[in-house]
């Protein structure tokens, strides 16, 4: 994983403290030295994160982040606040002004890069989310965003998973006037609840009697339903280990016991502004983009789409020096099924091949009908080897279960070709498609039911 990082902080140790730890984990790293060239540089820059300091001459850190997130090209830019005010008072006000993450100084620096990478990630998704708005060409993506950022009047719906009655009690007394809490103790059911439930967060316990707190968290992460419903994780202090792995599963957001009532509401409404915000995007690219680019037997995006968005992602991958990667999967001996079971059926097994490839796939790829049986995923930011496991969990989930057709179970096999974007070549799209047929095709001509990885 790659990004672009601005640390901004009045003292040059600092700066070059976290630039060198950031770097060792090859990020691309920024710097300003005070509020207003920080502003500056956001304006004529990618930038995918901030770490911003508070106190600083001129424009201070409080204020440097309320005029990011106000600013609708900036808004979704994930600031986290790296300062020496350790009270309570300071980190609420900074969670207030829209800061995603507040960390005291001396930072813990496992807690620091577990967090730092959870923020990109998410940013990645919010950056594919935007484009995919801007492709569409008739959104307007300013008032959308802008729309986004509010967080609306009702109290949101906030399911705690936890075992104790008096945790539940304790939380009740907190969010009594913020949100409506619902409680669940068996984590199983709390899973169960969540993916039927209309909720805005979730609070997961992490010392769960006889379960995996991390693996309640990875269950939910895996539906589609929950894959993007925040999680907030309450636990005890000194558990850096268990923190650092719960952001990498996909945990929003962490709060150390005892919970103070303040930090803790201004954290939820962080949390629940960013999936109203997220929710906005996906509803508005959706509703706009359903009939003229939206394959209408599989509900995947269709081959229109694909060629208008294909080219700005190879673009924006080379202009930032990241990864793109491809698949193009076939549904092998596709006509036979058609010739002997007849068309419904082909359709049949179109729409179930279509679930199986967007249970495999992240959010921020993109799947799409490429015509007939052939299919076509997108992934950026995703290595040639990354790639592969992708395309061989993909046609083991084809091969393993049959395909239910009226009254009939068919066995149906899948071949991918894989190719991956050569950043120091000048590759264009239609360069990136033409590898990953002819891999296809090799992949075809080797007995089918088969993986074929090259390079763009």
């Amino acid at each position: 994983m790659t990004a672009r990082i601005l640390v901004v902080d009045d003292l040059k140790p600092n700066v070059d403290l976290l630039k060198t730890r950031l770097e060792q984990e090859y990020f691309e790293v920024l710097t300003a030295f005070d509020g207003k060239t920080a502003l500056e540089v956001l304006e004529s820059e990618q930038v995918d994160l901030v770490l911003l300091d508070i106190m600083m001459p001129g424009i201070d850190g409080f204020e440097v982040c309320t005029r990011i997130k106000n600013h609708p090209a900036t808004s979704h830019i994930p600031v986290v606040m790296v300062t020496a005010l350790d009270q309570i008072q300071d980190r609420v006000r900074g969670l207030e002004c829209g800061a995603d993450d507040f960390l005291t100084k001396p930072v813990n620096e496992l807690q620091l890069m577990a967090r730092v990478k959870s923020l990109v990630r998410l940013k990645m998704l919010t950056d594919e989310l935007r484009l995919r708005a801007v492709t569409t060409r008739d959104i307007a993506i300013e008032e959308l965003l802008a729309k986004g950022a509010d967080i609306t009047k009702e109290k949101p719906n906030v399911l705690l998973i936890d075992e104790r009655v008096s945790v539940f009690e304790r939380f009740s007394s907190v969010l009594r006037k913020n949100a409506k809490l619902h409680h669940i103790a068996n984590p199983q059911d709390g899973l169960f609840a969540a993916a039927e439930g209309n909720y805005d967060c979730v609070i997961l316990s992490a010392d769960l009697a006889g379960f995996d707190p991390l693996r309640v968290c990875s269950q939910i992460r895996s539906l589609n339903r929950t894959r993007f419903l925040p999680i907030i994780l309450a636990c005890d202090a000194e558990n850096d280990v268990l923190v650092s792995r719960a952001l990498e599963l996909g945990v929003n957001d962490y709060v150390i016991r005892p919970i103070d009532a303040n930090e803790f509401i201004a954290r939820l409404r962080t949390q629940v502004r960013r999936k109203h915000y997220h929710d906005g995007l996906r509803s508005n690219v959706a509703e706009s983009i359903e009939l003229a680019v939206t394959d209408g037997l599989t509900g995947l995006h269709n081959r229109r789409y694909l060629d208008t968005h294909l080219q700005t992602l190879v673009e924006r991958a080379r202009n930032r020096g990241r990864e793109l990667s491809l698949l193009i999967t076939d549904i092998d001996k596709f006509k036979s099924i058609n010739d002997t079971y007849g068309h419904a059926t082909g359709d049949d097994v179109l729409r179930e091949f279509a679930n199986r490839l967007r249970q495999n796939v992240r959010g921020m790829d993109l799947a799409c009908r490429y015509g007939g049986e052939e299919f076509v995923i997108v992934m950026p930011d995703t290595s040639a080897q990354m790639a592969a496991e992708v395309a061989e969990r993909l046609r083991e989930s084809v091969e393993e279960a049959g395909f239910a057709s009226a009254d009939q179970v068919l066995s149906v096999t899948t071949s991918v070709g894989v190719a991956t974007l050569n950043r120091n070549s000048d590759d264009n799209m239609s360069d990136l498609l033409k590898q990953a047929d002819t891999a296809l095709y090799e992949a075809k001509a080797g007995g089918r039911n088969k993986v074929v990885a090259r390079a763009a």
